[in-house]
């Protein structure tokens, strides 16, 4: 088990930040983690593991649990695994009612647009090191003729915003190309209802639970919106923008949602919002930020003294480089920068963060390690507000 503090901020004894590996470096392929905390102060993290991604047939969905008060992680346990099958992208929700709910994919025929969206439920798992599931089912959701028309609609416009980008001619050829066949596939029926996967936290606003997907083949996101505690679902307006994927939400003072989300577009490549007035059922055009995303995860944060964290990759080329930012004002501006990773290009990657808040107001995060050698880990960090202001520096 790797632990290792890094250097608090000058004169300020308050300032904390720890890192430690979840389990040891391994040639499998560790990835795309969630993390949670539980009423008894524990943490609780998952994420997918295998010798490939949605092409090996052994990616199942692992966990493991650090208890109150503890410096070691316990071992690893399965928490979902379909034989013969890749299982991918898990995503943790504690409910309204306390209950545990894990998200994630099954890949049918080893293409992402084959993903079937899963979930598992427990309402008794506090006490126990490894939840046992006691519900269990597929999410069905069925885009229909208002998905089709919002498909139709937006092309011209995506069209129109990726010929003006910095793209050369043939480029924007296959652009033309992808729109064609995204109208083509909006009129097929599985192939709509077939391939959503989430990636960030799910959220909680009263009784409605927003369960932020996206989909490989169309490049684009929605909501699936249950307000009767899981057990039904329908689909948000789809959120398109050319290349907008993986959304992670937060919720202005003023009830509006805002999605970030990661740029699978044209440069220059930065992460894309939307907002909703409606509790996530209507979005907003996508735009782009001014944040850098390298067509990597994101995760952004609503702290309880009304600050907004995001955590992603600070550049648009790679991600050797990983960054927390800071807003003031709501996600309108992000006005400072702290570094968390920073290696030279080519050595580790660092990618698919999930960000906390804890009970005691410190911070704690999960993300992806691929070291240069071909092995991998999910490091876990805990640090505090005192060590982002210490090494925070203006950013954008």
């Amino acid at each position: 088990m790797l632990v290792f503090c890094l250097n608090p901020a000058q004169g300020d004894s308050r300032a904390l930040i720890q890192s430690e590996a979840i389990f040891p470096a391994e040639p499998w392929h560790n990835h795309a983690s969630c993390l949670v905390e539980t009423r008894r102060g524990d943490l609780l993290a998952c994420w997918f593991r295998g010798s490939g991604e949605r092409k090996s047939d052994d990616v199942r969905i692992e966990g493991a649990r650090l208890p109150q008060g503890a410096t070691q992680w316990s071992k690893r346990f399965v928490l979902a695994d379909t034989p013969d099958y890749p299982d991918c992208n898990p995503c943790f929700l504690i409910d309204e009612h306390n209950a545990l709910w894990l998200f994630h994919t099954t890949i049918l025929a080893h293409t992402w647009e084959s993903a079937l969206l899963k979930y598992h439920r427990t309402d008794h798992w506090e006490g126990r090191e490894m939840p046992k599931w006691t519900h269990e089912g597929v999410v069905h959701l069925s885009p229909g003729i208002p998905f089709i028309e919002a498909i139709s609609n937006a092309a011209p416009g995506i069209e129109s915003s990726m010929a003006s980008s910095q793209w050369n001619s043939k480029t924007r050829g296959e652009v033309t190309d992808y729109l064609t066949a995204m109208k083509n596939h909006a009129t097929n029926e599985l192939y709509r209802r077939l391939g959503w996967m989430p990636r960030a936290h799910p959220m909680q606003l009263g009784h409605r639970i927003l369960l932020p997907l996206y989909h490989d083949g169309f490049s684009i996101s929605l909501m699936g919106i249950s307000d009767d505690g899981g057990t039904n679902w329908h689909c948000s307006q789809p959120l398109i923008g050319g290349g907008n994927i993986q959304p992670s939400l937060t919720r202005r003072r003023d009830g509006t949602l805002v999605a970030w989300m990661r740029d699978n577009g044209p440069p220059p490549h930065r992460v894309m919002s939307s907002e909703s007035h409606d509790l996530g059922e209507t979005w907003s055009p996508v735009v782009d930020t001014r944040l850098p995303n390298p067509g990597s995860g994101v995760e952004a944060l609503v702290l309880r003294d009304g600050q907004w964290l995001f955590i992603g990759n600070d550049s648009e080329t790679g991600r050797h480089t990983l960054a927390v930012w800071r807003s003031e004002d709501e996600g309108r501006t992000w006005r400072f920068r702290t570094s968390v990773e920073n290696d030279p290009a080519g050595k580790a990657s660092f990618s698919y963060p999930s960000l906390i808040q804890a009970r005691d107001g410190s911070l704690h995060a999960t993300y992806s390690v691929a070291e240069g050698n071909g092995t991998s880990f999910i490091r876990h960090i805990h640090f505090n507000d005192e060590w982002l202001q210490g090494h925070q520096v203006p950013a954008l």
